[in-house]
């Protein structure tokens, strides 16, 4: 299973596939705390993904609907990533991040790392290092 899960409009947005009920237990207390983005598009839907799982991502009717399905695919993601020995990622709201580190970078390199953040869908360099490091 990949860490891109999105469900069609049809999905009601709800984890549809058996877990250990202790792993879903401690999958949902690591959900609630992440943070859902959403924006609202040309086609009438609003679109969720999570700060801290970009690829995690549900649609919705309304924002409420949104977020409740958006939740719900978290909890999916972080269950797998527990049942597969994974840690998931921390809350960003757990932590304040008061240390830097700083690499030297080739354009073309820079460029790369940019790219491959984006395609991963994240919108800084930053959150994409300190994912993959820490994955």
């Amino acid at each position: 299973m990949s860490a891109k899960l999105k469900s069609s409009r049809k999905s009601k947005g709800a984890v549809d596939r058996p877990f250990d009920p202790e792993i879903l237990k401690r999958a949902r207390k690591i959900a609630e705390k992440y943070q859902v983005i959403i924006a609202h598009e040309d086609d009438g839907y609003w679109y969720g993904r999570g700060l801290e799982l970009p690829n995690a991502h549900e649609d919705g009717a309304t924002p409420e609907e949104c977020v409740k399905k958006t939740r719900e695919i978290f909890v999916t993601v972080v269950a797998w990533m527990l049942e597969e020995g994974m840690i998931p990622p921390f809350p960003a709201s757990d932590e304040v991040r008061d240390q830097q580190v700083n690499i030297r970078l080739t354009t073309e390199e820079k460029l790369r790392l940019e790219e491959s953040a984006r395609q991963a869908g994240f919108r800084g360099v930053s959150d994409f290092m300190r994912s993959k490091a820490l994955a």
